[in-house]
This record gives C-alpha cells, structure tokens and sequence, in this order.
C-alpha cells in the first residue's frame, strides 16, 4: 500500500480511528490501516475497503467480519465504517462507547472497545480536559 493511499485514509478519518474514535495523540501505539472486509475473506486495498484504525480494535477486529450482540444474542455484521455513520450506531457515556444498533453493540464487543484498560484510559483523559 503506498504512502498516498494511507495518506488518504488517515485524512478522510480526520485522525481518529473510524471504530472507536481514538485520536492517535492519546494513544500510544500506532494507528493502523484496517481492511474493514480482509484480505483473508477477499477484501481489496481498496479505498473503499481501507479505515483507519487504533492499535487495539485494529488487533481485536482482527479478520472478523461479524459477531454477536450481547443484548439480542443475534449474529450480526460489525459496523462498517464506508456504510455506516458511526452517529447512528453509537454514543459516548462518559468514558464508555454505547452501542445504539446490535451493530454498534457487537462491533464493542468483539473489539474490546469498553475493556476496563480502555475505558480508564478515557476515563483519565475526561478528567483531565484532553477529551470531551
């Protein structure tokens, strides 16, 4: 993948990791270029295919293209960031991202978005005024 294309991604994210919406400032691992739909699964370097992505949902997400929703039990597809607007699926309770849709819900779940590490980091971060 050349410079251009992950230049692309990273600006059309606006700098915050397209899962849980991280910026790379307080995060202290690199930010990642997620193939939302994996090469394993025939995903492409697509533009279309590609989003930004945080260390750790990039690790979690990992090849995953669904998982469950904890509140339904049903099998859903994560949330896709090319076809999805992440205003309708989820909100912030403080620290900890809400899950509106089984989405939204599923996509928390498989990547560990509200992992007790995660959600004190951001808890820190409030208090202190870095994040809002």
């Amino acid at each position: 993948m050349d410079t251009a294309l992950r230049d692309h991604v990273r600006q059309r994210a606006g700098g915050r990791c397209e899962y849980c919406h991280v910026i790379p400032r307080i995060d202290t691992a690199p930010f990642c270029i997620d193939h939302i739909i994996a090469k394993k699964h025939h995903g492409t370097d697509a533009i279309e295919n590609l989003a930004l992505a945080c260390f750790w949902c990039n690790i979690f997400k990992s090849e995953n293209l669904s998982g469950i929703d904890p509140l339904t039990g049903n099998i859903v597809q994560l949330f896709h960031p090319r076809q999805d607007l992440w205003a309708e699926h989820f909100s912030w309770q403080g620290p900890v991202l809400v899950g509106q849709t089984e989405s939204a819900r599923a996509t928390i779940d498989v990547l560990n978005i509200n992992l007790n590490e995660r959600v004190a980091v951001r808890e820190s971060l409030l208090a202190e005024g870095i994040i809002c």
